[in-house]
């Protein structure tokens, strides 16, 4: 990975290029959008959907990843401009750094109308990245996440995430239960707009989960979303 601050020559790996797809989840489910999936997480969520991009006993890493440069992400999306344009992984500011001078790139080239960034909230956004994105959609990780609490909850980067001004805040759930998780944090940093998100990777998982939380997320005043993507190509990659 490239440690470049501000170099246009700077390298990311990448798990995967697709779209022109739909926004799957959070305030932008629907939209038209396509996704630079970066490669590598410093997480293991139990659950995680993209384990692709960081999970060796699962997947050959080595075939998983490859190193683009920003002419090459450009090119790429100068297939199909205008429109969202999602930066996910894994974890994308583990390459923050070389992700600087791809924001600036997309920004400065009108290929996209928006930049939405989903990030674990785990490490803090630089002042540049801030000023390059439309939104962030942070996603804390929840107790059933099996991670150790300081591993899943870093309350300085979540606090710059508040002050950015940036972030929706995207839980995701699998029972009732969690809610109460969720409030508590809701809460003790402020996080506000909210949005629950049902765990899972298959639409009949997805649509019991949202039947089972619709009401208690309605009593709370929060937001609720599906996994569109899940529900039209169940856990179908590139899509």
């Amino acid at each position: 990975m490239s440690t470049n601050t501000g170099d246009a020559t700077a390298t990311l790996a990448v798990n995967e290029l697709f779209g022109p797809t739909f926004q799957g989840e959070g305030p932008n489910q629907g939209r038209l959008a396509r996704f630079i999936r970066l490669f590598g997480c410093h997480l293991t969520c139990e659950w995680c959907d993209t384990p692709q991009t960081w999970d060796r006993r699962r997947h050959d890493l080595t075939a998983e990843q490859q190193q683009l440069g920003v002419a090459d992400i450009l090119n790429w999306l100068a297939d199909s401009p205008g429109g969202l344009v999602v930066i996910t992984g894994g974890e994308p500011l583990l390459q923050q750094r070389a992700l600087e001078p791809l924001l600036a790139a997309i920004n400065q080239s009108d290929l996209a109308a928006e930049i939405e960034v989903e990030t674990s909230g785990t490490i803090a956004p630089s002042a540049a990245v801030v000023e390059a994105v439309t939104r962030f959609s942070v996603s804390p990780k929840l107790a059933h996440s099996t991670l150790l609490e300081r591993q899943r909850l870093r309350p300085a980067a979540l606090r710059q995430f508040v002050l950015s001004g940036k972030a929706h805040w995207k839980f995701v759930v699998q029972s009732m239960k969690d809610l109460d998780e969720v409030e508590h944090l809701v809460a003790q940093y402020r996080l506000d707009p909210v949005w629950i998100m049902p765990e899972g990777t298959d639409s009949t998982t997805v649509l019991d989960r949202m039947r089972l939380l619709a009401d208690p997320v309605l009593a709370r005043g929060w937001n609720l979303t599906s996994r569109l993507h899940i529900l039209l190509w169940e856990n179908a990659r590139a899509r």
